[in-house]
């Protein structure tokens, strides 16, 4: 199977995802600008989930950038990954709704850390898949953001407990870490062609 059709079905169900989510932001009933403060929590993780999918659709799309052909396991994993991000509209609106309460803001977590893990377990198929040399290999090295993100996930939750808002920091900051597109990927390619 060529990767055309594992990245448009990955694509399609991102941006289902993103508009599960932007339809939980419910219109106000008022025109007076202090209707709209009632919305911030929402809106904030609102903003904080769009930009999670989006870094993974973008670093999604240069993995499979790296790849030159799909196998069974790789379409299983990328289902794991797409599992655990549709879930990302449930764990954002509950939430934003319940203005970072403890256990919504650790269950969010528990997804982001599932989707990591999920991501990694597809990156591992797809370097396994490509042979020993392959362009995603030479591309992750080290892989210092995929390592480091889980472990502040992993902080993060509990904390979630003890001080919602250093949980939410922890959750902008593993944004943040990713925010920029992962260039070694695009560099690795750049050198081989």
């Amino acid at each position: 199977m060529g990767k055309g059709r594992l990245e448009a079905f990955s694509d399609g169900v991102l941006a289902i995802i993103i508009t599960i989510m932007v339809l939980e932001l419910k219109v106000p009933h008022g025109t007076e600008l202090a209707t709209l403060k009632e919305l911030t929590p929402v809106f904030l993780s609102y903003v904080l989930s769009f930009v999670y999918i989006g870094i993974y659709w973008n670093n999604h799309h240069h993995m499979l950038h790296a790849s030159h052909r799909v196998t069974g396991a790789m379409l299983w994993a990328n289902l794991h990954l797409l599992f655990w991000l549709s879930l990302v509209p449930f764990t954002t609106g509950w939430m934003g709704e319940n203005h970072f309460a403890p256990l919504p803001s650790a269950l969010y977590g528990v997804v982001l850390l599932l989707a990591a893990v999920a991501y990694f377990i597809l990156q591992q198929t797809i370097i396994a898949s490509q042979g020993p040399d392959s362009v995603l290999k030479k591309a992750v090295g080290s892989d210092w953001k995929g390592k480091v993100s889980p472990a502040i996930y992993a902080v993060a939750i509990p904390m979630s407990f003890w001080s919602p808002w250093v949980a939410q920091a922890l959750y902008v900051t593993v944004a943040l870490i990713w925010l920029v597109p992962d260039r070694r990927i695009e560099h690795v390619l750049a050198a081989k062609g």
